[in-house]
């Protein structure tokens, strides 16, 4: 167990892990409240064409997968304010022709040194320093974002139609709320994968619900679920070899199947005999 300190490697990972882990269901929670929880999905994998795209041309592809991820964004909400398909329609549309944007461009870069498992279920235990602060940076903005406007965004979560009359311009506040999930979604494939990346941003959200808390308490005990789910997760993958992301989000399905059985248990021993 002490040994996995002394492997430099490990020690970004765990550094990484942590921001993602507390990143994840900050954003999540918002996105969870807004019936917005498959936007996660969609936008990782136009990521995924935006770090194919990335690969083919030579650039940074945490870089191509944020621009790709908010060009999405973007277009998300302005094809949901048209009002021209159900909102569950435009996103898988989105997420098809992504996926297929992506296998036509990652067909193309065939010649490079591209790791698709990498992409698709994470490599946590190979993040670099550099990406470890880009990552960490990434993290803070979305962060701070997020503390200064949370009253805001609270409110809009809260009653969309009410805080427009109130004065808050929330048609704003949605479309960033959609641009800092893009933001998250390109910090968090990198260490959780592609596919695997929504759970993060889900599964310890709907598991801290089950505690039937306030808001803010809800927030704060999704991110100790998601955070211990992480560094369990990197303990259990370096000992036994496994994939770090799928042992993640396996260990954060986990919580979320006790804390259901908890909740039940306990509305059970409360009703009248």
């Amino acid at each position: 167990m002490i040994t996995i300190f002394q492997y430099d490697f490990m020690l970004r990972a765990f550094a990484a892990g942590a921001v993602v882990g507390v990143l994840a269901p900050a954003i999540g929670l918002f996105i969870v409240s807004r019936r917005y929880s498959f936007i996660a999905d969609t936008l990782a994998h136009v990521s995924l064409a935006g770090v194919a795209a990335g690969y083919l041309a030579g650039i940074d592809p945490i870089l191509t997968a944020i621009g790709a991820s908010l060009a999405s964004a973007g277009c998300v909400e302005w094809l949901r304010r048209s009002g021209s398909a159900p909102s569950e329609s435009l996103l898988s549309l989105l997420l098809y022709g992504g996926l297929a944007l992506a296998a036509v461009l990652l067909s193309l870069s065939s010649g490079t040194n591209v790791s698709l498992s990498a992409v698709l279920f994470g490599s946590i235990a190979t993040v670099s320093s550099r990406e470890l602060l880009v990552i960490a940076l990434l993290g803070f903005f979305v962060l701070t974002v997020l503390i200064v406007l949370f009253k805001e965004f609270f409110a809009v979560v809260l009653d969309e139609d009410l805080s427009a009359a109130g004065g808050v311009p929330s048609r704003l506040l949605n479309t960033v709320l959609v641009m800092l999930a893009a933001v998250t979604v390109s910090a968090t494939m990198r260490i959780i994968g592609v596919l695997l990346v929504g759970a993060l941003m889900v599964i310890p959200v709907l598991t801290a619900m089950q505690l039937g808390l306030s808001f803010r308490k809800t927030l704060f005990a999704s991110m100790a679920f998601s955070v211990t789910s992480v560094v369990l997760g990197l303990i259990v993958s370096f000992h036994m070899g496994t994939a770090s992301g799928g042992t993640i989000v396996l260990i954060a399905l986990g919580f979320f199947l006790i804390s259901t059985q908890a909740k039940m248990f306990h509305h059970g021993g409360r009703r009248p005999h």
